[in-house]
């Protein structure tokens, strides 16, 4: 037996076999040590590595790995979104390099120097270039629900996008939450909920300031469901389209005026005005018009979009005129702003949800701007006794305070629903009890209208329905007793009429034959 040989061939198979597992076990070494590297926390020697490396990690890891770094364990976590009103994704915190921060800064966006970036998706697709959307609010657009300078931009994304600077109630470090809405140019087209009813003021969610480099503008995305034009029926306000012509009895012509209080301010809007049979004859280009103006113009001639009926006043004053009944008038239907009509027309802190009165402001424009401008466009008198303002509910209350204020230029007063009893009744009687008194200058004429069931049908409505028509009475009252009699003063009680158009149109003609009729019948002997 040759046993040398025999051994020898052993160990050659065991060096073989040594040889074939040496590349195995490198292997195993190399992924122990990469396992070992992975789980041990180290500082990196420098920025990572690897095609687009930055905060990406992914297949970038193992370029790090490979020149002897550790893995992307630094990369960027997740970017927190803050729930937005209607569950759509809340914030963006930018693109840039985050500082660290040992625990979140929540703050509003409001207050950040830099301002904010507002991002919209349009889920209806019905936003587009000719129709773009606005932002309304409360900080920036004074809820003019068409501002050219806060119209959102389109993406290529088919998103909406507007850059907001800080507001100016921020400046000082601390203001008013921001509430606004999206529109696509007037209120009529405003955003709706997916059920197609009107959602409340949106608010900002607050943010983490200290993901945010420095000067980054936060991008907050936020989601429009529908549209106004989207309810079945929808039919266009044609006074918010300047092109269309107005159904209309007669000859109603646009006038532009600019500016306003409240949700006015820096709004174009346009004054419809009814000129009377003939004004154009030959024969009457000298003449001189009485002339009314009156709130809530959107409703006046033509049904309005938002309203369920209209007062019918082109048809009344031309029936009225042509009968004999009255002279020939001019009518003046100035449009209220909006979102914010409480508060343009409320002359007194009596509904304090309305936030601060603008009434005055409004009656400030209104004597700035649109009657001079009525007076150079057409021919109207400026004598009181031939000049009324009007209105219903706080459209008739911002009237009865321009006329206290400014005796001197309206003479006449049409005041429909007076809201007296609503909010701070005493707020209301302590503003007319100091306006309405011997020796102050009054209205000529005043016609108050009020129905006997104003806020409602129901048997629990009696009482306050009872306050409302007590306290016309005792305006009426008031009004007569503080002139001397001077004043005459007609309130007219529907006992059945609700606070509707519908109601305030059948007693159209008993108010102008009040202002501007033969009203011998309404006087005292």
């Amino acid at each position: 037996m040759n046993v040398p040989g025999r051994e020898r061939r052993r160990w050659q198979g065991w060096m073989l076999t040594a040889w074939l597992l040496l590349p195995m076990g490198a292997l195993v070494a190399l992924m122990w040590g990469i396992a070992g590297m992975m789980t041990t926390p180290k500082k990196p020697f420098g920025p990572p590595v690897g095609a687009g490396a930055g905060y990406t990690g992914g297949a970038n890891a193992i370029g790090n790995l490979l020149a002897g770094k550790p893995a992307n364990t630094d990369a960027m976590p997740p970017r927190p979104e803050a729930q937005a009103a209607d569950g759509s994704r809340g914030v963006e915190l930018g693109g840039g390099s985050v500082p660290a921060a040992s625990e979140p800064t929540m703050v509003q966006p409001e207050s950040l120097t830099q301002g904010f970036i507002l991002v919209v998706e349009d889920r209806a697709r019905i936003a587009t270039q000719s129709s773009p959307i606005y932002i309304a609010s409360n900080l920036y657009s004074n809820w003019n629900p068409g501002d050219p300078k806060f119209m959102l931009s389109p993406q290529s994304d088919m998103r909406w996008r507007i850059e907001l600077p800080q507001p100016e109630a921020w400046k000082g470090g601390s203001g008013p939450a921001l509430a606004f809405k999206f529109t696509r140019g007037t209120w009529e087209l405003e955003e709706l909920n997916d059920d197609l009813t009107s959602p409340g003021n949106r608010t900002l969610p607050k943010i983490d300031a200290s993901r945010l480099a420095p000067g980054e503008k936060p991008v907050i995305e936020v989601s429009v469901a529908k549209w106004g034009d989207m309810r079945t029926g929808f039919v266009s306000d044609p006074a918010n389209k300047p092109f269309e012509p107005l159904t209309v009895s007669g000859d109603v012509r646009r006038l532009k005026v600019v500016d306003g209080a409240a949700g006015g301010a820096g709004m174009t809007r346009e004054c419809l005005v009814w000129l009377p049979p003939g004004y154009d004859d030959p024969a009457n280009a000298a003449r001189r018009y009485p002339v009314l103006y009156m709130h809530d113009g959107q409703n006046l001639f033509a049904k309005h979009a938002g309203v369920p009926a209209e007062w019918g006043l082109d048809e009344t004053a031309g029936a009225m005129i042509r009968s004999g009944a009255i002279p020939p008038v001019v009518i003046v239907g100035i449009p209220h702003a909006g979102a914010t009509r409480i508060r343009e027309y409320l002359p007194v802190n009596a509904y304090p949800p309305a936030g601060v009165p603008a009434g005055p402001d409004h009656v400030a424009w209104l004597m700035r701007e649109v009657k001079p401008r009525v007076e150079r466009a057409f021919r109207v008198e400026t004598d009181r006794a031939k000049v009324g303002i009007g209105g219903s509910s706080l459209g008739a209350a911002v009237a009865l305070y321009a006329a206290l204020e400014h005796p001197d230029a309206f003479g006449l007063v049409y005041a429909e629903s007076l809201p007296l009893n609503t909010g701070d009744s005493l707020a209301w009687q302590g503003w007319l009890n100091e306006k309405v008194k011997p020796g102050a200058r009054l209205p000529d004429r005043v016609y108050l209208g009020m129905g006997g069931k104003e806020s409602g049908i129901e048997p629990m409505k009696r009482r306050t329905n009872e306050g409302y028509v007590k306290l016309a009475r005792d305006l009426s009252a008031k009004l007569t007793e503080a002139s001397g009699g001077e004043t005459l003063a007609v309130l007219v009680v529907d006992e059945d009429a609700t606070h509707t158009e519908s109601a305030w149109a059948s007693r159209a003609g008993t108010a102008l034959t009040v202002l501007f009729g033969d009203a011998s019948a309404f006087t005292v002997p």
